[in-house]
């Protein structure tokens, strides 16, 4: 018995067990009963395999999904108060919105096949689907990817930005815009993927190694961010007359860490599970080294490059700030995270460490760069998933092993890994192609789309009511209720506390916070 090698991410790519009766069947006695017994046993272990691996895939699928809790508690505690509601039911809609819609067209686009190397042209409505390649745990996995495209753009747009653009902007990008970049880099049909068919030619022979989506999720939810902010401009107050940073800080530094880990237990969603199968071994019959290997591997890449982010976001601010802040230290993991999702599974665990190192002064640059060009992103999302994404295909591209490059994407004879562990520039050449053509892409298409919503009045809220907030004006309340429907009416004792109280304070003069 023995297993054929071959994963494509999104597909089952699960070299089915193969289990040859030929074989078998003398080792049980030979004659009809043997040959039948052979049949019998192989295809029961080809069953357990296939449910074996959908069920990887299923786990791994509901882990990525959890991280939409992850998103909706890290956005709700990096905005002030006042806009808690709002946030929230975008990151529920973004799930909902992007549900139906990749439902329809999203999968199709970025799966369905034959194709060509631009877009899918089958599978609309999952339509033929299960065939021999896709089963709905395919689809399901995808779509969990999709939504967090689409959660990473709602938060560069936050605290100002009206209702029906969410809806918009959420259902374009998930049903069109991210399946094309997905088909191009992840399909077997697409013109850049590393695991495109055998047989047909590889983008500089090697194809781009986006494993888990540096490229494919965060960049493209980066860029799309970067645009919604730039067209809507910053929040009130933001910055100062004089050009100066005000930090309008988020109220919930508790909901923040909480969201964090909440993402960090997803990752191991996204990263080890975009194997999409476990049950695949790498040698011989009875080799201990197989897809579960490289499954531990991966998780252990992802932790060590973020932990690493981490601590240097910890003293790098430390040393800039002189506080120890842990907004800043959990953006900084996430950035980790994000830049060793491209290659997490063909690197090694010591090089993750230098990807995380390198992720947060990414991070750090640019956030100060974002300030002195005046431009407002409340999650950092365009800095952490576009910056960090950006990176972290470029690291791919100069870290990534021979051997577990072959492992991973087998079945090419000499295919290019690393530069500086010595596979020469090719890969290099691919990866910088990746990132100009989702930002080249990704702006073509988010640009002119939030451009047009601004020019009709859809984007963007009032000075008003954004001051008011947005759960005030937009949706008939505060996420906190500090006090009773109708409350008792005041008494004598009660207004003479309280104006002896406040009145001093509103006659202080207000500090006002630069970063």
């Amino acid at each position: 018995m023995h297993k054929k090698r071959g994963r494509r991410k999104g597909e089952k790519g699960r070299t089915a067990m193969s289990c040859s009766s030929s074989d078998l069947a003398p080792l049980l006695g030979g004659g009809m009963n043997g040959s039948a017994a052979a049949d019998y046993i192989c295809n029961q272990l080809s069953d357990a395999g296939h449910a074996i691996d959908t069920t990887y895939l299923l786990f791994s699928t509901y882990l990525v999904f959890a991280m939409q809790l992850g998103f909706a508690m890290l956005c709700a505690g990096s905005v002030r108060a006042k806009n808690t509601m709002n946030i929230m039911l975008t990151n529920v809609l973004d799930a909902a919105a992007g549900g139906l819609f990749y439902y329809l067209f999203g999968f199709a686009f970025a799966f369905g096949k034959p194709s060509n190397g631009f877009i899918g042209t089958r599978f609309f409505a999952l339509k033929g689907v299960p065939d021999p390649s896709f089963d709905y745990s395919n689809f399901l996995f995808q779509w969990s990817f999709a939504i967090a495209v689409a959660g990473i753009t709602s938060g560069s747009i936050a605290e100002r930005t009206q209702f029906a653009a969410y809806l918009i902007y959420s259902s374009f990008l998930t049903g069109f815009v991210y399946p094309i970049v997905s088909h191009w880099f992840w399909s077997a049909d697409g013109w850049a993927a590393a695991g495109r068919n055998a047989g047909e030619s590889l983008l500089f022979d090697s194809g781009v190694i986006d494993f888990a989506g540096s490229g494919v999720v965060h960049l493209v939810g980066g860029v799309g961010g970067l645009w919604g902010a730039l067209i809507e401009g910053p929040r009130v107050g933001r910055f100062d007359h004089a050009g100066r940073s005000v930090a309008l800080r988020g109220h919930s530094a508790t909901l923040v860490v909480l969201g964090t880990f909440l993402l960090w237990f997803g990752w191991y969603g996204f990263n080890p599970g975009s194997f999409a199968v476990i049950l695949k071994a790498y040698g011989p019959s009875g080799s201990s080294q197989g897809q579960w290997s490289a499954v531990g591997r991966t998780a252990v890449t992802t932790t060590l490059a973020g932990c690493t982010a981490a601590l240097t976001t910890l003293f790098g601010k430390r040393l800039q700030t002189g506080h120890w802040k842990v907004a800043d230290v959990c953006n900084g993991l996430l950035g980790g995270f994000a830049a060793i999702t491209a290659g997490c599974s063909v690197v090694e665990p010591w090089a993750a460490i230098i990807c995380g190192f390198v992720s947060a002064w990414v991070l750090i640059g640019l956030n100060h760069l974002a300030a002195a060009l005046q431009f407002d992103d409340p999650l950092e999302a365009a800095q952490l998933h576009g910056g960090c994404g950006a990176w972290g295909i470029i690291f791919t591209a100069l870290f990534a092993t021979e051997r577990y490059v072959n492992e991973v994407y087998p079945g090419r004879a000499v295919r290019p890994y690393g530069l500086l562990m010595g596979g020469g520039g090719r890969l290099l050449a691919a990866h910088l192609v990746e990132i100009l053509v989702i930002a080249g892409w990704v702006s073509a298409t988010m640009g002119p789309l939030f451009y047009a919503m601004h020019k009709l009045g859809l984007l963007r809220i009032s000075a008003d009511e954004e001051m008011a907030g947005m759960d005030l004006t937009r949706h008939g309340g505060f996420a906190y209720v500090y006090h009773d429907e109708e409350p008792k009416p005041a008494t004598a004792l009660s207004l003479k506390y309280s104006t002896t109280r406040v009145e001093p304070l509103l006659q202080k003069p207000v500090d006002v916070e630069f970063s």
